[in-house]
């Protein structure tokens, strides 16, 4: 049995076989992250943490702190 979809014409269960894109998010994660703990002028803060990457280790949760517990 031929069904109409659209314009053309196809055969039942033809149309789960096309390729499904999932949709993208509508900010990058870091653009986020970055709001979420308040930065106002993203552009700024994204170039202060390209000219000094160590500016981004503790908004990763890295930190140079040794762990001396247990010790």
């Amino acid at each position: 049995m031929w069904r109409g979809y659209g314009r053309r014409q196809q055969a039942p269960g033809s149309y789960a076989s096309r390729r499904r894109f999932q949709p993208r998010p509508r900010q990058p994660l870091a653009i986020g992250v970055l709001k979420t703990l308040g930065a106002d002028n993203i552009a700024k803060t994204t170039r202060a943490i390209r000219d000094d990457p160590q500016r981004a280790l503790p908004i990763l949760g890295i930190t140079n702190d040794p762990d001396t517990y247990g010790t």
